[in-house]
């Protein structure tokens, strides 16, 4: 029997004094989608079905290169991080699995697998982290892990993603994903071509050592750690990657990964036209690489971003199966607040998504009429979807407003009085 952290009772009260209302709106709104012949429970069922993966990391209170202020009743280690995370599912019914960080959080494969067990959590994608040092490392990566100019280090780099491998293949994970922070700060600092010939070198190793079942994710970021030039900066390099690599090679989007104000939805287009695309790590971002909560800049984005993904589904695209998992830094909220916020949020732009008119969007687009294909997306985007995603949590057992109930049980309370207040501590710059 899966165990509860937050009483039964505490959800079914919030409901109970909240699901009365609810029903009438989602009768209403049902009733709305009849006369655009949509069935409202064929859409509340697909929100149900639909999930994203808890970051491990993001339930640990965040920071910038100035300053990290600790929150409290901070995780002390990846057992704590998995109980925050069961927190999140038991409420939102939306995050049934968590992708690990290693070394942040090694540990014994096997209490690991129990642990997640114990609350009905299953594990998505291995992350690997060759862009810090961890303690005891012998080989540091300051100037770069799998495209290092030292053989020494990149064959430290590949062994370190073939240990995530092997800890995946116990915990039940299916994916390996690879980002690393190689590249210059200054022009001439290294060799372009050798510095990727070196990456493909070593991706090809870790890529052999995949299981048949598993996936490879690389993921592309256009600057941070380094600033001038990355080894892998863009969704064009990704994708060469991939091709190189072989069929189970794909290519994952942050979102918050790219040059302000490119077309995130093409480049999701063109990785599922081509069979590329891996999956996403949903964020938000105003400037750069923000890390912000999904929705909580430009939600329109989100929404066209799952217009793609939805017309691939119906359209049932060839290889098209992408895995999707939040990657936020949370500096001033309460991450299991935020996280469940997000998990929501990529939930509605699924939900709109579904609702647009792909008949009427065809038609206009074939006769070059642009007013009122965007109009047809809007008409989507602009529809009231809550009803929906709170039947979807109602019926799955979970909280029909995740953030109330979770505030009614007092859990950061419980846990600040059981982990040990953590000491801030200065950023990267003085």
């Amino acid at each position: 029997m899966t165990e509860q952290i937050i009483a039964a009772e505490i959800v079914a009260k919030d409901n109970a004094a909240r699901e009365s209302n609810l029903r009438r709106d989602y009768d209403a709104l049902g009733e709305q989608l009849e006369r655009r012949g949509i069935k409202i429970d064929a859409i509340r069922d697909k929100v149900q079905n639909f999930g994203v993966a808890i970051p491990s990391w993001g339930v640990g209170t965040g920071g910038t290169r100035f300053a990290r202020f600790p929150g409290t009743g901070e995780p002390r280690d990846i057992f704590d991080k998995i109980e925050d995370c069961a927190i999140i599912n038991e409420l939102t019914k939306a995050t049934p699995t968590v992708s690990l960080h290693i070394p942040w959080d090694k540990a014994d494969a096997n209490r690991l697998k129990q642990a997640a067990s114990r609350f009905g959590l299953g594990f998505d994608a291995m992350n690997s982290n060759t862009f810090s040092d961890a303690r005891g490392q012998e080989r540091s990566y300051k100037y770069g892990s799998l495209s290092h100019a030292d053989a020494g280090t990149r064959r430290q780099a590949v062994e370190h993603n073939l240990e995530c491998i092997e800890i995946g293949k116990t915990i039940g994970s299916k994916a390996l994903t690879v980002w690393i922070g190689d590249g210059s700060n200054f022009p001439g600092q290294v060799n372009f071509a050798k510095a990727f010939e070196r990456y493909l070198d070593s991706m090809r190793e870790i890529y052999a050592a995949l299981p048949e079942d598993w996936r490879l994710f690389s993921e592309h970021k256009m600057y941070e750690p380094a600033f001038y030039s990355t080894v892998v900066q863009d969704w064009g390099t990704n994708y060469i990657i991939a091709k190189e690599l072989g069929p189970k090679a794909f290519c994952l989007v942050d979102l918050g990964h790219h040059a302000p104000n490119v077309n995130i939805e093409m480049i999701v287009s063109r990785l599922i036209q081509f069979k590329k695309l891996g999956g996403f790590h949903f964020n938000d971002s105003k400037y750069g690489d923000d890390d912000l909560d999904a929705g909580s800049i430009d939600p329109y984005r989100l929404f066209l971003v799952f217009n793609e993904l939805v017309d691939a589904e119906l359209n049932h695209a060839d290889g098209f199966n992408p895995a999707h998992m939040l990657d936020q830094s949370h500096n001033v909220t309460d991450p299991i607040e935020s996280l469940m916020l997000s998990a929501v949020e990529v939930q509605r732009a699924y939900a709109t998504a579904l609702l647009v008119d792909r008949t009427a969007l065809e038609g206009f687009q074939e006769t070059n009429d642009a007013l009122m294909a965007t109009q047809t997306l809007k008409t989507a985007y602009r529809t009231d979807v809550e009803p929906i995603l709170a039947m979807a949590r109602l019926r799955s057992g979970g909280a029909i407003d995740p953030v109330a109930s979770y505030r009614a049980a007092g859990y950061r309370s419980k846990v600040a009085a059981e982990r040990p207040a953590v000491v801030g501590g200065s950023g990267g710059i003085v």
